[in-house]
């Protein structure tokens, strides 16, 4: 049986150097085509100009992007851990749907049994979300809140027609915020599923290159 010809690249951004570790050593063998870890740096306008610069190379011509990493988690009741699926990220310029959320949420849970995931709006901030910001972002809709990712899928949608997807760990969450003891604890929580998720990011990559009925 012949392998299919020129599988689109599948993009993979984080922020920081330890999500990037916890990406470059999970399990890769489920891949299907070429796979690129870009760490962009921390912030909105670093995840702007990092996702630019890449896409505009060539090797990744209709990459598929995925964005991911660590976030925060609004609602109560949310755990170190848990996982968030984006319907949509918001961000100052608007909104940015994502694809493959329902195919997402079937392969986390089969990927990473008795971790909790959640599905909706993900918000985007220029700063790390403390207190009463919190509350005030869950009233508006959003189920969690980070820096890069709407900045991520807003900057590869607006440089070519493609998929894109945001996938995030809450690592910080109402009842577990980073200033707290246990931080360390919910971190590593948070590392370890990170490092569990490829094989789900695999399969999403992968249904975007079925051929459509």
């Amino acid at each position: 049986m012949s392998k299919k010809p020129d599988a689109a690249p599948l993009l993979i951004a984080c922020a920081l150097g330890i999500e990037q570790f916890a990406l470059r050593s999970g399990d890769r063998a489920g891949a299907d085509g070429p796979v690129t870890v870009l760490r962009t740096g921390m912030g909105p306008r670093s995840a702007e100009r990092s996702i630019t610069r890449a896409l505009a190379d060539p090797a990744l011509a209709g990459a598929a992007v995925l964005a991911t990493g660590f976030c925060a988690g609004l609602a109560p009741g949310m755990h170190p851990g848990d996982l968030v699926v984006a319907e949509e990220a918001w961000d100052p310029r608007g909104t940015t749907p994502c694809v493959g959320t329902e195919l997402l949420v079937k392969e986390l849970v089969r990927t990473v049994p008795g971790r909790t995931v959640h599905t909706g709006p993900l918000t985007g901030s220029d700063h790390v979300v403390r207190g009463q910001e919190r509350s005030e972002l869950l009233a508006t809709g959003a189920i969690a809140v980070d820096m890069e990712s709407a900045a991520t899928v807003h900057s590869a949608v607006r440089a070519g027609d493609r998929p894109v997807a945001a996938v995030r760990v809450v690592v910080d969450a109402p009842e577990h915020e980073l200033v707290r003891i246990g931080t360390l604890r919910g971190g590593i929580s948070a590392f370890r599923v990170l490092r569990a998720v490829l094989p789900a990011f695999f399969e999403w990559h992968r249904s975007l290159l079925l051929p459509r009925r």
